[in-house]
């Protein structure tokens, strides 16, 4: 009788996240690669938001966006990654329906915040390459609050719409959700209703969140390419690109896995496709940010320099 009553209401208290392997040996392994990598991405991420506060020479737009970048990087990996840490090594594997809810919800929307502060960087460059000379009036302090504030705000509606509609279909068991935390497609295939209302919701709120930007960022990126060309020396043009380049490896490194995962029907995934997947745009992505944006720039190093200069004066 009691599962008759829970195809009107979710009788699922908590969730089982199933992770990687099943092999302890494999998940001690795993604990130690995810342990030194989230440690490197709280480092590095922590370290480049650091640096850019406390060098005046790194108070613009590109280093605002940037720093904004790595608290998002830090936030989104701190959202899966030491809970996925415990269930490596525990035999309790458990999460509970509102954890579960909380940590959807906390995701999207970091994740949804970043793709928008990417099309916002991809604008900082166009502005600074195609109009050096208005650079100061066009990239101002309130245009660049009003673009990090308004992408929180699309992070924090859109993923609450998602986190609603996946949230209020029937979950009356099975509760163990094949992936390494409480994804939407992952936890999706345990609805006891039909998903297809949801994946058309996926498909459209994909193609606003990651299409918009993206056509935005490829737009910037051509009016770039165009008066990157445009200038005489080669050493000018290798300047102006490689200020881009950081970006557009970043971009592509984070949008690509999310596209796939997120605007495909979800009877097309298999769960391992996308825990390699979520690992590429959750993980991997926010460890090689900080890596990416340092080694290619001079002025993050400088700054490093400095620091470390000004330690060793106080010592």
């Amino acid at each position: 009788m009691h599962n008759q009553g829970s195809r009107n209401h979710s009788s699922v208290t908590e969730f089982i996240l199933l992770g990687f392997s099943r092999n302890p040996r494999t998940n001690w392994i795993l604990f130690f690669l995810f342990f030194f990598l989230y440690l490197f991405t709280v480092l590095g991420n922590g370290l480049i938001v650091t640096l850019i506060r406390a060098d005046a020479r790194l108070h613009t737009p590109m280093y605002f966006f940037l720093s904004i970048l790595s608290l998002l990087d830090l936030s989104y990996a701190t959202t899966t990654v030491p809970q996925m840490l415990v269930h490596l090594i525990s035999k309790n594997k458990t999460i509970s329906y509102t954890g579960c809810v909380v940590q959807m919800y906390i995701f999207l929307t970091l994740g949804i915040t970043e793709t928008w502060i990417f099309a916002a960087m991809a604008y900082d460059r166009y502005v600074a390459i195609c109009h050096p000379l208005h650079y100061g009036v066009q990239m101002s302090q309130t245009l660049c609050v009003l673009l990090a504030v308004s992408s929180a705000l699309c992070g924090l509606i859109c993923a609450l719409v998602y986190t609603v509609f996946a949230m209020n279909l029937p979950y009356c068991g099975p509760n163990e959700i094949n992936h390494f935390f409480c994804e939407i497609p992952a936890v999706l295939k345990l609805a006891c209703a039909d998903t297809s209302l949801n994946d058309q919701v996926d498909f459209i709120l994909g193609f606003i969140l990651l299409l918009i930007p993206l056509s935005l960022i490829l737009a910037s990126y051509i009016r770039i390419l165009t008066a990157i060309l445009k200038i005489r020396s080669t050493q000018g043009r290798i300047k102006a690109f490689s200020t881009c380049a950081s970006h557009i490896t970043v971009v592509t490194m984070f949008c690509i896995p999310c596209m796939i995962m997120y605007m495909r029907p979800g009877s097309e995934a298999s769960p391992d496709d996308d825990k390699k997947l979520a690992l590429f745009y959750n993980v991997i992505s926010a460890f090689l940010n900080p890596i990416i944006y340092s080694l290619r720039n001079k002025d993050v190093k400088r700054a490093f320099l400095k620091l470390l200069r000004m330690s060793e004066d106080a010592q």
